[in-house]
């Protein structure tokens, strides 16, 4: 609003200054405002403001002298002079719109550039007029020439003739003497040379063999007609030139009408035939070039086939004028044109078998021509055909340049054309997680019997050629794409014929020469990017901090560092405490365990559901219910998960879990027994006592030397030289997926070691029931140490409720209290270091052996490790001689150090 009343005052006072209207006429006061404001809103195209414009010409003139253009400023000045007299109301939008296109005119004006507005001179040269002509030609002095012609038919042919002529040059030289309604004919335009009646008469004659009717023999039958050896050799080549003739019809079949002068019928048939053989074979050739394509590989396929057509129709040029044009005695055979024209004819033969089958062959891919090419260049090269050889190549070599258009996009930009079947590199429709780009987001296209949907010749290199394509999409994502294309060596080796394929090299199989120049071709490309790939990878993303990370975690290379983890889980487990099974206090016992040696906020635990279910109890007394639950995961850098896969992870899970499993048991028997706190070890009760001792540290030093046994071949065997190994092979590596292929044989080979392949699943579960019996073990021994404590104090009760001598009731009391106290104390103490395992016992912790005896507990448990510890070294004895595996010969070291325990029984 506040817009209008200012628009609406301004109006006022410019028709107060403008209109002398007398106050007095209201009326048409309020028509001129209405009508000045209607035509102020809505006038969208207003004028170019022309003070604007001059202010801003003389800044620039300003400007001019400023940076020292001072005669460009006198030049601008004075034409901006010169304009005065001829401004108009266009004026200053004229200079408007120039200011507006001029582009830095203090830096980019030319003096020099003024000189071409100059106005021309004028032409001085001589201008040739018709009448100069007519009089230099002799025109002038033709009186004929402009004479009226008279058109009525006359009698007399000469008048005719002149008649006819005068209409022609009249009908081609001026259109203003041709008579309404006259239409020109052919018949016009033919010039009549000297003689040139004589000359047609004896064409139509040379030609009046092919309408000739045949003639009817003595017996009434019609004979055929006769034909020269020119007229054969002629419409041979034409013929094979793709033209019709009369002498062979359109599928290339020669004509029974017409038989050679002075020949027999059998002759001519087999002469005829053996051309019309030559024009069937090439006849596919032909027609193949005069189809539609949209394929740019078959273009280009139809492309050369075309040059090499046109290269045997200029050879048979050359004989037609040969020929015609005689310039010396020419002999016409035949028969001796076959032969001139076979090294011409067996390439195109070739190329005329590839086209037949091409077109036999259903849904052909549109690069099939291309394997057939390589295996006929092949076969040229051995049979010695080094015409057909060289042709054969260049064209292979020309149509391939077609195919590597795509593969060096890929290899270089790692793009792909929109929309192209024939490359065999496809994309997933949606985009995966930057860890899953190496392996999800492009794929090997493949035929639906599972062939790879490349030529055979390429197969070799599309590993090499796919990975340096996945490799330049993964540095683009890590934006260091720029860096590799610095790094590109520009001079890409020439992928032609002649270079592939030199002269002095000719005894060399093709198939080597092609290999060896496209290997030499994509190493230009693979090695640059690969290489920097590899070294953002070490270097910028920390893979090797990475693969020390996960060892120290997973395959325990810092002992002390999992002792400690190790340890702190135990004493959870030992405790029957439940916190070990929150996520958070795992948490944080392992990065408090493994500080020092990783980054602590890369490092988190979690426990599988299916460990929740079970109790306290039996998550204690059994190293498969708690264990395998337990789970560790360390966050690496997206670039690092491409090598290590969370398939290469969950090995190193189970190996993790393994050792975890194995240091459990022995966690539990490596503690020393306190005499003080044990009858077994007291030796107080006698001989039974004595054997009872002996049994128990026979089995527990059993079960140590078996955990160590273990331990040591994992850590020494397995774990120590497969870890060498795998940093050897990644440096060795020349890609990501080498890199992935060493790192996933290493989990594997790892895995399979450790004893948890299929093949070895009962001796690993056989090795599992020996862990579990170390816990049964130590845990009668406690049970069997808290009985025989709990007899004693009741003995020692009875005891001193039967003695004869009476206590004062104050030192009674005093005694009772000091016992109590003590026996408070020791409580305390008892429950801080272990549970009542008496209670434990009750409880079914010593898996199945309460109840029983303590001495046939301990027999049935000798026999169990020995029954186990036999089928373990029988089993790993036996598969290991079944078994071709490259651990075979670690499975039978493994056996050969268990039964050192069981010949040592």
């Amino acid at each position: 609003m506040a817009y209008l009343e200012q628009l609406g005052a301004l109006t006022d006072e410019l028709i107060a200054a403008v209109a002398t209207l007398p106050g007095s006429a209201p009326e048409r006061l309020g028509a001129a405002r209405e009508s000045a404001l209607r035509t102020l809103r809505h006038h969208n195209f207003l004028r170019t403001n022309q003070f604007e414009v001059r202010d801003r010409l003389n800044g620039l003139e300003e400007r001019f002298h400023v940076v020292g253009r001072d005669a460009l400023a006198k030049a601008l000045s004075k034409r901006l002079r010169a304009l005065e007299p001829f401004e108009d109301k266009h004026t200053p939008d004229i200079l408007h719109f120039i200011l507006e296109l001029s582009d830095r005119p203090t830096h980019n004006s030319k003096l020099s550039d003024l000189e071409r507005l100059a106005a021309p001179q004028a032409d001085s040269l001589y201008k040739l007029t018709w009448k100069d002509i007519s009089r230099e030609e002799g025109w002038h002095e033709d009186r004929a020439l402009w004479r009226d012609i008279d058109y009525s038919p006359s009698s007399d042919e000469d008048d005719q003739d002149d008649a006819r002529s005068a209409v022609s040059f009249e009908s081609l030289t001026s259109a203003s003497s041709v008579p309404d309604g006259y239409r020109s004919t052919a018949q016009d335009l033919v010039i009549n040379p000297p003689g040139g009646k004589l000359l047609l008469d004896q064409v139509r004659e040379s030609q009046a063999w092919r309408d000739a009717a045949p003639a009817t023999g003595a017996d009434g039958r019609s004979n055929k007609t006769p034909i020269t050896t020119s007229q054969l050799l002629r419409e041979a080549l034409f013929m094979l030139g793709g033209l019709e003739t009369t002498l062979f019809n359109s599928t290339c079949n020669f004509i029974p009408l017409y038989q050679l002068s002075g020949v027999s019928w059998d002759t001519y048939k087999a002469l005829a035939s053996s051309f019309a053989e030559c024009g069937r074979k090439l006849a596919p050739l032909r027609k193949f070039i005069r189809t539609k394509e949209d394929v740019p590989l078959l273009q280009v396929f139809q492309d050369s086939l075309q040059r090499a057509l046109r290269s045997f129709d200029g050879q048979l040029a050359a004989i037609q004028s040969r020929l015609v044009a005689v310039e010396q005695d020419v002999p016409v055979s035949l028969i001796g044109l076959l032969p001139e024209l076979r090294p011409s004819l067996i390439p195109l033969y070739v190329l005329s078998s590839i086209v037949c089958q091409l077109q036999e062959e259903r849904n052909a891919h549109a690069f099939r021509y291309l394997e057939m090419l390589f295996d006929a260049v092949g076969t040229a090269q051995m049979e010695g055909s080094d015409g057909t050889y060289k042709l054969l190549g260049g064209i292979f070599f020309d149509c391939l340049q077609i195919y590597l258009k795509p593969i060096r996009l890929w290899m270089e930009e790692g793009r792909l054309l929109p929309g192209d079947r024939t490359f065999f590199v496809s994309e997933a429709s949606t985009r995966p997680p930057l860890p899953q780009v190496w392996q999800s987001q492009f794929n090997l296209r493949r035929t639906p019997e599972g062939n790879l949907h490349a030529p055979r010749f390429l197969r070799p290199a599309i590993h090499r050629i796919f990975t340096a394509g996945k490799s330049i999409v993964v540095l683009k994502h890590l934006k260091h794409h720029e860096s590799a294309r610095n790094r590109r060596d520009k001079a890409e080796p020439k992928m032609d014929f002649a270079t592939v394929c030199p002269g002095h090299l000719e005894f060399v199989p093709f198939s080597e020469h092609f290999g060896a120049g496209f290997h030499a071709w994509i190493q230009s490309k693979h090695h640059t990017a690969s290489a920097t790939l590899r070294e953002l990878l070490f270097n910028g993303f920390g893979l090797s901090r990475g693969l020390d990370a996960l060892q120290s975690i997973y395959l325990v290379s810092d002992g002390a560092r999992s002792d400690a983890f190790a340890e702190a889980v135990f004493r959870h487990l030992d405790s029957f405490s439940a916190s070990w099974r929150d996520r958070f206090t795992l948490t944080e016992i392992a990065q408090e365990a493994f500080s020092s040696s990783v980054d602590t906020y890369r490092l988190s635990a979690e426990i599988s559901p299916r460990g929740l279910p079970h109790s306290a109890v039996a998550s204690r007394s059994s190293v498969r219910f708690s264990l395998p639950a337990i789970r560790l995961i360390y966050r690496l850098d997206w670039p690092v998960q491409i090598v290590i896969s969370e398939e290469s992870v969950q090995g190193y899970q189970a190996i993790f879990t393994f050792l975890l499993q194995a240091r459990r048991a022995f966690f539990v028997l490596k503690h020393p027994i306190l005499s003080s706190s044990s009858h077994i070890s007291s030796g107080g009760g006698g001989a039974a006592n004595d054997h009872l001792a002996r049994s128990y540290y026979s089995l527990r030093s059993k079960l140590l030397w078996f955990c160590n046994t273990v331990m040591a071949y994992l850590t020494t065997l397995v774990l120590a030289p497969n870890t060498d190994r795998l940093r050897q092979g990644l440096r060795d590596a020349a890609d990501v997926d080498d890199m992935i292929t060493v790192h996933s044989e290493f989990v594997a080979r790892v895995v399979n070691e450790s004893l948890q392949g299929p093949k070895l699943q009962p001796i690993h579960d056989c090795m599992l029931d020996v862990f579990d019996l170390a816990l049964r073990v130590e845990d009668m021994r406690r049970a069997e140490t808290a009985r025989n404590d709990e007899e004693d104090q009741e003995i020692s009760r009875l005891s001193v409720m039967s003695s004869p001598v009476k206590t004062p009731a104050k030192g009674k009391k005093a005694v009772r209290r000091v016992e109590e106290e003590d026996d408070d104390d020791d409580e305390e103490d008892r429950n801080e270091r272990e549970p009542d395992w008496g209670s434990v016992v009750g409880k079914g912790a010593a898996a199945g052996v309460s109840g029983k005896p303590y001495t046939l507990a301990l027999g049935e448990m000798h026999a169990d490790f020995e029954r186990h510890l036999r089928f373990v070294a029988g089993g790993l004895r036996g598969v290991g001689r079944a078994s071709r595996d490259e651990a075979a010969g670690k499975w039978d070291l493994l056996a050969e150090m268990l039964e050192v325990g069981i010949r040592g029984d």
